[in-house]
């Protein structure tokens, strides 16, 4: 027992053990004494919340000599109990569907349905991830299942009660197992705790808890791991030792870098990630804990003042009641959106650190999408050349009251050119420039002597698709970690109109420079089939052709 996991060494032996499932584990028990049992049981759920082990349970109620009830624990050693929980009664058989899914493994269990049991009142298959099975063996299952022999029960378990087919469905006594909240948990594993002799702060425990997303074994798997951690250093569990443990970000920093991102303070918002990356942050883990931050926040803006809650310390509250302030739902569903995108491009990019940068840096970005008002860019203009040209800061209000008359007349030449149709017309006609395809995008970043830019676009991007507002790209590691920023910022100057950049999982897309390349070796290949190249292939044999170049 000692050298037991802590997930099967506190494996519940009796229905008033499970925890969070109070109102299933009564109704089975009621029926068990009323003998009034189903067919079949159909136990639905996550992992971890205990369908294997209630299937075991009701195995043992039904079989058990002492007719067991929710209030007791069978201890005698003659009961058929101890070979149900061992696995090894012969009555009681447990097939797993995941490695037994054909219609030949449903015909041998249907022929070993018509025998009695052997020593106990009834024969139970428990079948586990009963939705593995192929469509040949449910449809074989379906008259045993709804007219078993009286002495035949049969318990299902599932994670995927969806792809179970409705004619099963329609045969079974169905149970969903919930999730096992917080609270509950978070007793569980105290209790756990103080058995092993472990010493776990509270904070550690609630974060196990929440960690482990309602499931009771995780949760237990985790506090294991945690515990013989603690054995060997010796010392109390604090909460920092197991986000280290579990690769999680301290909340109240991810926070702190929320702040940051909707202030628009780029530098400060990596500094932060850069130091939750040297702790040993896990990406997936990380964008996950964004997700948790911005449901906190649309919480706090559509319901009000955020109430205790054992998911939320005090301290973060606080946080999230000043940043809110910042933030409106529409930002919400853009970084929601931007977030989901981000979990997904994990799968297809190799370094997540650049990864979760740029993601940081398009939030920052995202946040202040809004151009300011012309008005207001040509009076910060003027406030600059006059507060340049007398070293103080005078109000736009008062500028032309202030300055001499030979900058007045200057001023109200410059206002009547800035409202000159002529001139207007000619600034929306550049700030409005048409991009039909990437190749036109290519030929204006060169125009715009914007060379690093055109550089990535021929080398180190491979082009999906292009639309309007639009463009799908892969892209290989050399890439400028800023490509994508600067390309967005140029576009919406270029064109007035904002465009999405988005990674794209196609593996076989080709940059334009692989594709000239490509076309070269072509040209190369075909020209060599020529009678000129075999005249100076003889003739020069040490030649090598390399390029081809036309006559202009």
């Amino acid at each position: 027992m000692m050298n037991k996991i802590l997930a099967l060494k506190y494996r519940p032996q009796g229905f008033k053990d499970l925890i969070g499932q109070e109102v299933m584990a009564q109704t089975i028990t009621n029926a068990i004494k009323l003998g009034k049992t189903p067919n079949a049981y159909l136990l639905t759920g996550i992992r971890g919340v205990g369908k294997t082990t209630t299937a075991r349970l009701i195995a043992k109620a039904l079989n058990c000599t002492k007719n067991l009830s929710d209030s007791e624990i069978c201890s005698d050693e003659n009961c058929h109990c101890k070979d149900i929980v061992n696995s090894n009664h012969m009555d009681v058989l447990e097939m797993d569907a995941a490695s037994k899914t054909g219609i030949d493994d449903v015909r041998e269990l249907i022929e070993n349905s018509k025998y009695s049991p052997t020593s106990a009142k009834f024969k139970i298959f428990i079948i586990d991830e009963v939705h593995m099975l192929s469509k040949q063996a449910f449809n074989g299952l379906l008259k045993t299942l709804e007219e078993p022999p009286p002495s035949l029960k049969f318990i299902l378990a599932t994670t995927e009660v969806r792809k179970i087919p409705v004619t099963i469905l329609s045969r079974c006594q169905r149970f969903d197992l919930k999730r096992v909240s917080v609270e509950e948990l978070c007793k569980h594993l105290k209790n756990i705790s103080v058995k092993e002799k472990g010493s776990i702060t509270d904070d550690a425990i609630k974060l196990i808890a929440r960690t482990s997303e309602g499931s009771v074994r995780d949760s237990i798997s985790l506090l294991d791991r945690a515990l013989i951690s603690q054995s060997i250093k010796n010392n109390t569990i604090e909460e920092q030792d197991v986000r280290n443990m579990l690769g999680l970000a301290d909340r109240s920093k991810v926070i702190s870098l929320f702040k940051e991102i909707l202030e628009g303070k780029e530098k400060d918002a990596l500094k932060i990630l850069q130091g939750l990356l040297d702790d040993g942050l896990d990406a997936k883990n990380f964008l996950n804990d964004i997700l948790e931050v911005l449901y906190l926040f649309s919480r706090r803006i559509n319901l009000g003042t955020i109430e205790k809650d054992m998911t939320i310390s005090e301290s973060e509250t606080m946080m999230i009641e000043k940043f809110s302030k910042n933030i409106d739902m529409q930002d919400i569903g853009l970084f929601w959106q931007l977030t989901i995108k981000t979990i997904d491009d994990l799968r297809i990019v190799g370094n997540e650190n650049l990864a979760l940068e740029m993601y940081v840096m398009q939030l920052c970005h995202l946040k202040n999408l809004e151009e300011k008002d012309e008005t207001d860019i040509q009076n910060e203009n003027i406030s600059a050349s006059k507060e340049k040209m007398f070293g103080k800061k005078i109000e736009n209000k008062n500028l032309e009251n202030d300055l001499p008359n030979q900058v007045k007349n200057q001023l109200k030449s410059t206002n009547q050119i800035k409202t000159s149709p002529i001139t207007k017309i000619d600034r929306n006609e550049k700030s409005k420039i048409k991009i039909t395809s990437f190749k036109e995008l290519i030929d204006l970043a060169n125009s715009e002597k914007e060379i690093e830019l055109k550089y990535d676009l021929e080398r180190n991007v491979k082009l999906v698709s292009f639309n309007k507002g639009k463009i799908d790209i892969s892209f290989n590691e050399k890439l400028n970690k800023n490509f994508i920023k600067n390309l967005t910022d140029k576009l919406l100057s270029w064109t007035g109109e904002r465009w999405i950049i988005s990674l794209s999982k196609n593996s076989e897309a080709k940059s334009i420079h692989e594709k000239n390349l490509e076309i070269m070796d072509n040209k190369i290949d075909e020209f060599k089939k020529s009678k000129i190249a075999k005249d100076i292939e003889i003739n020069f044999p040490d030649a090598k052709l390399i390029e081809i170049k036309e006559e202009k």
